[in-house]
Formats: C-alpha cells, sequence, structure tokens
C-alpha cells in the first residue's frame, strides 16, 4: 500500500513544509516534522505497514512537535498585546 513506502511520508512532510513557508503560522510546521519522522521511522525499519499504527505515530510525532515548537517560538516577553476593546466602553 501507498501509505507503507517511506518516501511517500516524506514527500508529504515537505509538502506541509512548503505550505508554511506559503501560509506561516506555526501550523503546518508541526505536521511537516511529524511526517518526515514518520517516514524516516519506516524507511529505518521501525515501524510496520499497518496504516493505524502510522496514523498514531504521525499523530503522536506531530503533537510532539507542535508543542516543542509551541515553547520555542512561542509569545515572546516584550511582544506588544493588541487590544481589541476599551475598559470604559459599556456592553
Amino acid at each position: 500500500m501507498i501509505w507503507s513506502l517511506w518516501w511517500v511520508w516524506v514527500a508529504g512532510g515537505f509538502a506541509l513544509g512548503i505550505l508554511e513557508v506559503l501560509m506561516p503560522g506555526y501550523i503546518f510546521v508541526g505536521f511537516a516534522i511529524g511526517a518526515a519522522l514518520t517516514g524516516a521511522l519506516i524507511g529505518l525499519g521501525v515501524m510496520g505497514p499497518s496504516l493505524p499504527t502510522l496514523l498514531v505515530v504521525f499523530a503522536l510525532a506531530s503533537l510532539a512537535a507542535w508543542a516543542v515548537l509551541r515553547r520555542a517560538f512561542g509569545v515572546r516577553q516584550g511582544q506588544v498585546k493588541i487590544w481589541d476593546r476599551d475598559i470604559n466602553d459599556q456592553n
């Protein structure tokens, strides 16, 4: 099956990385890292061709990558807060 080929996962990771460059926001980069890591695990022979197992590994790797990136590149100290309403406005 196509999901058991390592290069499909790596190509998907590169495609998601390109999508992140085109639409930045640290959304797709976690998925890109998860797909590339899943492809690497398949290529090294660590993972079998079971689709449910591959999807779980992809989801967990993507979540971990997102969490690490959020921690590293999250809200910076000294970042300006944008106020969308005034304290004196009556509701």
